[in-house]
């Protein structure tokens, strides 16, 4: 059985991390745990979870200014109440973090779990990723030392650029006390372009052109015939802003559009509903099927497709424009050689198994599979900031 600790406070992390680095007990960190099923699951070698750090007592917004454009708040805080403080005045998180909790049969999330996952959504292709956004960072190394980055107050250790080195690291480095991130305006309003009926390689050529184009795209998604309710093929461009503007910007990405297929738009509300679906990978819920996230180049992005369900059938969703593939594989196995084959073969990127069953995760690479140098240096970081391997051990690579 699990004993959870339940900090309020960043003086009670710092008991809690202490107490486990002396008893060299290794800890789960974890916020509400509603991705518990992303990644590997806890442990490394003969070494069971029998504690967890829960930061979901580490709740509350602590400085929001809208004239800035910044917001600070503890990592427990529910990512829901900051998007619905930040909305209130007419802002937005740009960079569109997914709410992947439905994926693991959950609902929730807190802003702590979405910087330590770096989960950003369709917007990533315009606006950049979590990291980007981050101003400032607090956190409880596995020595149970404080550090600080950015926002009001700088103390960075010598060598790291914190915010960027924590993000994306699932809590194998140190538990996210408080974070402080930038937030932009809100879009007037915004449509979308449909082209239906285009292939998987022309849709990716359409939606290069349009992120390429001078009309600000700021989103750009392929659903293959089979991974949307409709009856074909369908290929989604977002445009955003004031209202005369995306009035003439819509207009130029449907001539862009004017041959390929067959052309409609999506009003503000029906628009923002599509994109809700896509960000949150909504036709791949209620499923248990192993689930893939592929990050490549987008003009590879068919190919890659192919190759893999050629071997493996699935359903695809392309988002990013191609750079961002959701791959879910029909096979018990989740066809994982195939899957990095095909990435290894067309150019390169990351293939990360988001969702698969505990023994299926248990036994493969759950993560991209790091070259010797980088994984040298990788646990050269871990070693500096959890010697003794107490946080989420093997949550990411072996004795990580």
């Amino acid at each position: 059985m699990v004993e959870t600790l339940k900090p309020a406070t960043t003086e009670q992390v710092i008991e809690a991390v202490t107490w486990a680095t002396g008893e060299e007990t290794p800890v789960e960190i974890l916020g509400t745990g509603t991705k518990r099923g992303f990644g590997h699951p806890m442990g490394d070698g003969n070494r069971t979870i029998s504690h967890a750090v829960d930061l979901s007592g580490l709740r509350g917004i602590t400085l929001y200014e809208p004239e800035e454009l910044v917001l600070s708040a503890w990592a427990g805080t529910p990512l829901a109440e900051i998007e619905a403080a930040v909305a209130e005045k007419g802002q937005m998180l740009a960079f569109e973090p997914p709410h992947l909790a439905r994926l693991y049969g959950n609902d929730g999330g807190t802003v702590g779990g979405m910087i330590a996952c770096n989960l950003a959504g369709p917007r990533r292709a315009k606006a950049g990723a979590a990291r980007d956004h981050i101003l400032g960072i607090e956190a409880v190394t596995g020595r149970g030392e404080v550090v600080k980055s950015g926002g009001r107050v700088v103390k960075n250790v010598t060598g790291y650029d914190l915010s960027k080195l924590l993000t994306g690291s699932f809590g194998t480095l140190a538990a996210l006390t408080q974070i402080t991130i930038k937030v932009l305006p809100a879009a007037e309003t915004e449509e979308t372009i449909l082209v239906s009926g285009l292939s998987d390689a022309d849709a990716v050529i359409l939606m290069t052109a349009a992120l390429n184009s001078s009309n600000e795209v700021a989103g750009a998604a392929h659903l293959p015939a089979g991974a949307a309710d409709a009856s074909g093929p369908v290929t989604a461009l977002r445009i955003e802003g004031f209202a005369p503007s995306v009035e003439a910007r819509a207009r130029s990405v449907r001539d862009m559009a004017d041959g390929t297929g067959t052309v409609s738009s999506l009003d503000r509300d029906t628009s923002k509903a599509f994109w809700l679906t896509v960000r949150d990978a909504e036709p791949f819920v209620g499923s248990t099927a192993p689930l893939w996230r592929l990050s490549v180049t987008p003009t590879s992005a068919p190919v890659i497709v192919a190759a893999i369900t050629g071997e493996v059938p699935g359903t695809v969703i392309y988002d990013w424009a191609g750079g961002l593939i959701w791959y879910q594989s029909d096979a018990d196995d989740a066809g994982g050689a195939a899957v990095r084959a095909a990435v290894a073969a067309h150019g390169g990127g990351h293939a990360t198994l988001v969702r698969a069953p505990d023994a299926l995760r248990r036994t493969v690479d759950v993560f991209q599979p790091q070259p010797a140098p980088l994984a040298a240096l990788s646990q050269r970081v871990k070693e500096s900031f959890d010697p003794r391997h107490i946080l989420n051990p093997g949550r990411m690579y072996g004795g990580s």
